[in-house]
């Protein structure tokens, strides 16, 4: 019972997530106007806007003017639903719980928000430093945060100066900068050097598969917060373990 409880809860933050995805960047209040088409205008009835029924029963179009509503909303509502459920049932309830899914909770709008837009609001992420570095005060991993923290914004600020130094243009940007050290103040530093090369790994062969369908070339930027954010997720819930089977054998 409380699995689908925590299943309907996240749900319910993945549709607040879907407006903090769609809003932020453009600027708009997160709270009015009140969810509406951006087609036609029509304001979203409460029996339309029930988290991935709706969407279903509707079948992906507006009840008014039936243009088509993007997947997204789907995927965010059933992503954070089922990360909220697993959660629950990988820590149960305590502070680890409660943790991950503030982590959690942070990572998905900012990987949506960077992969459609290239940016990284600072609203997310520098609120995301203070509330993984206050949330280790309780878990008692304060230095071990702190230092994640610090060494996730100096290994990104390397690569962005190394990087301008040998191709004479930005190969990342401090948005990234200031994720790396949101992702190292909740995982530590040791994580986050996992994490590292977990995104590095996922987003090679993100870039590889663009290349090969010509949809980018070795020269195209692509947007590394989706790659951080998947992996802190895994290092979060399986750090340790990858680091005692592969790295302290």
């Amino acid at each position: 019972m409380l699995g689908f409880l925590f299943f309907l809860l996240g749900a319910s933050i993945g549709s607040f997530l879907n407006v903090v995805i769609y809003r932020l960047p453009e600027g708009i209040s997160l709270i009015k106007p009140p969810s509406h088409c951006p087609v036609c205008g029509e304001k979203i009835r409460w029996f339309d806007n029930i988290p991935i029924f709706s969407y279903i029963r509707l079948r992906g179009k507006c009840r008014d003017c039936g243009s088509e509503i993007s997947i997204r909303y789907l995927i965010v509502e059933s992503i954070t639903a089922f990360f909220y459920l697993y959660a629950y049932l990988h820590f149960g309830l305590s502070l680890e719980l409660l943790t991950f899914l503030v982590f959690v909770t942070l990572l998905l709008p900012i990987s949506f928000i960077d992969y459609r837009k290239m940016l990284i609001p600072d609203s997310l992420s520098l609120s995301g430093i203070v509330l993984g570095l206050l949330l280790s005060i309780f878990r008692g991993k304060v230095i071990i945060s702190l230092i994640g923290a610090a060494i996730g914004a100096l290994y990104i600020l390397i690569v962005i100066l190394v990087g301008k130094a040998v191709y004479k243009r930005e190969v990342m940007g401090f948005g990234d900068l200031k994720l790396a050290s949101l992702i190292g103040a909740f995982v530590g530093w040791a994580s986050f050097l996992l994490t590292i090369l977990i995104s590095a790994l996922i987003g090679s062969i993100y870039g590889l598969v663009e290349i090969k369908r010509g949809k980018s070339s070795m020269k195209s930027l692509i947007p590394y917060g989706p790659f951080l954010g998947i992996g802190g997720i895994i290092t979060f819930l399986y750090g340790k373990w990858i680091i005692v089977r592969f790295f302290l054998v």
